[in-house]
């Protein structure tokens, strides 16, 4: 597990699995405040929080499919191995 906090001390952790790698981040932002795009092995992050947009780009590990999920304020990308 590796585990970072940006400027705004938000954590992000990066988890390593025998199929599978998950990357979650705890955003604080309702599925409807966020949009994420996987170009490549990057993934795109623009939140719009009340007319204030924000966007963030971070390396993925280079895998298979990618599946994004946003619940409960905590984004989850999930890459199979």
């Amino acid at each position: 597990m590796q585990q970072f906090a940006g400027g705004n001390e938000r954590f992000i952790r990066r988890y390593e699995y025998e199929d599978s790698w998950v990357i979650a981040a705890d955003i604080g932002l309702s599925e409807d405040e966020i949009d994420v795009d996987i170009v490549g092995t990057t993934a795109i992050v623009v939140a719009d929080t009340g007319g204030h947009m924000t966007e963030t780009e971070f390396e993925l590990p280079v895998g298979g499919d990618v599946d994004v999920d946003v619940r409960n304020g905590v984004l989850t990308i999930t890459i199979q191995k």
